[in-house]
């Protein structure tokens, strides 16, 4: 066949509409299989590729959809709402929004139209992080049905649901509405220090007065209960055991005190109570009274000084006085010095005399003061905690309190510093030990 002569356009277009005749096929067909859309999620806009935009490069040879613009939008727009998108349409992190109009004049390929969409659905879900099971699009002949989703009220009723839930389990319990009010460890709680002198000085009083045959049993009893509220208190239905015990001692609880821990009144008790059992009437009476005053004092000096690094026992010397100071144990032996020796220059010594005369006398009471500092100073901050489980059997959350550690250890230096002294281990403190 000789080619036509560039001078005969009749020639040329005729030769052009065969061409375009005989390419039509491979001119119409997708730039991809029509049963798949891919995303670059690198690309700011899913639109682009997809080629679901107006101005797409894909054209008018893009495969017929089944839906008009109006309705997959507002379809798209609804699967964007539910992963967390913007009501506009806009994905997170994309710099454009859907903008499908005309995407389709036919409804012929049905099957398409519904592939099309369900892919589009996981695409989006994807690029959310969600899951496309809440999203999915279908088509059922020339309208468009959603599958079904978890509505805007139901996601609100279930994280209703949740919170009541929350709010019922804090009303059970009302110890964690507590701790948020609460002070913790590391704050000056002068109420508290105030009560822990009170109750010792009182107890010490009470077991120099009723005979240890009743004080004893007594205290055991008191011990005993404590112990059963410490374990019961966080159980459901035992929240009010928190609300007696804050009520009756107020802000002079402890922030962990109401988080788990056991508060530091099962120690007091239990530290007492050991002390009157193991000494002498005059040296767990001494041993006591150095609960309630040097504890406090040693720990009132030691956080107004702790500015002083040099003063300070960061890591503690093999784990004795960690985080605490040289300057709060001086200042709670100082602190004990005028009570001790008041006590033991009323004491009812035989012929009236003072083995030793008066320098005995302000040895004892300084020694006495440095006993219960020390015993401060040697339980470490934070304490030492009990494992969770023990071969394999839960235990309470116990811990190495100075409540305990200190009447027990000032009460043997008592009958330490009488013996060295030669003073009788059974000597009778004054009537009203003060006056």
């Amino acid at each position: 066949m000789t080619a036509p002569s560039r001078s005969n356009p009749v020639a040329l277009s005729a030769l052009a509409l065969i061409a375009c005749a005989a390419l039509r096929p491979v001119l119409a067909a997708p730039a991809f299989p029509t049963d798949r859309v891919l995303f670059n999620r690198r690309q700011p806009s899913l639109a682009s590729h997809a080629g679901l935009t107006s101005n797409s490069a894909w054209g008018a040879s893009r495969p017929p959809l089944g839906l008009d613009g109006a309705a997959l939008n507002d379809q798209l727009a609804r699967a964007l709402r539910i992963h967390g998108g913007g009501s506009g349409g806009r994905i997170p992190g994309a710099s454009s929004t859907f903008n499908i109009q005309n995407v389709a004049e036919n409804d012929d390929n049905s099957a398409t139209t519904d592939s099309l969409g369900l892919q589009l659905s996981d695409e989006i879900s994807r690029c959310l992080g969600t899951s496309s099971q809440h999203a999915h699009l279908s088509t059922r002949g020339g309208s468009t049905e959603t599958a079904p989703l978890p509505e805007e009220e139901q996601a609100s009723a279930i994280v209703d649901t949740a919170a009541k839930s929350t709010k019922d389990a804090d009303d059970s319990n009302s110890a964690a509405q507590y701790a948020k009010k609460l002070k913790n460890r590391n704050r000056t709680n002068i109420k508290r220090k105030i009560l822990h002198c009170s109750f010792g000085l009182f107890f010490a009083g009470l077991h120099h007065v009723i005979p240890r045959s009743r004080f004893i049993p007594g205290m055991t009893i008191l011990t005993s209960a404590t112990l059963f509220m410490e374990l019961m208190r966080y159980r459901k239905g035992c929240g009010w055991m928190n609300d007696a015990l804050h009520f009756v001692l107020g802000d002079g609880l402890r922030k962990h005190e109401m988080e788990g821990k056991f508060t530091g009144s099962f120690y007091y008790f239990f530290g007492v109570t050991m002390t009157a059992y193991l000494f002498p009437k005059s040296a767990a009476s001494l041993g006591i009274a150095q609960l309630a005053i040097a504890d406090p004092s040693a720990s009132f000096f030691g956080r107004h000084t702790r500015h002083i690094y040099w003063s300070r026992i960061e890591g503690g010397l093999g784990g004795i006085g960690r985080n605490k100071g040289v300057l709060g144990f001086l200042g709670g032996a100082l602190f004990c010095f005028p009570y001790n020796f008041r006590v033991l220059s009323l004491a009812k010594w035989a012929g009236g005399t003072i083995p030793g005369g008066k320098q005995s006398l302000l040895i004892a009471s300084m020694a006495l003061g440095m006993a219960g500092a020390f015993a401060d100073l040697a339980v470490p901050t934070p304490a030492l905690t009990m494992p969770n489980k023990i071969l394999g059997v839960k235990v309470p959350p116990l811990h190495v309190d100075d409540n305990f550690v200190v009447p027990i250890f000032s009460g043997w230096a008592c009958t330490k510093i009488f013996g060295l002294l030669g003073w009788p281990l059974d000597l009778e403190l004054g009537e009203h030990i003060l006056f």
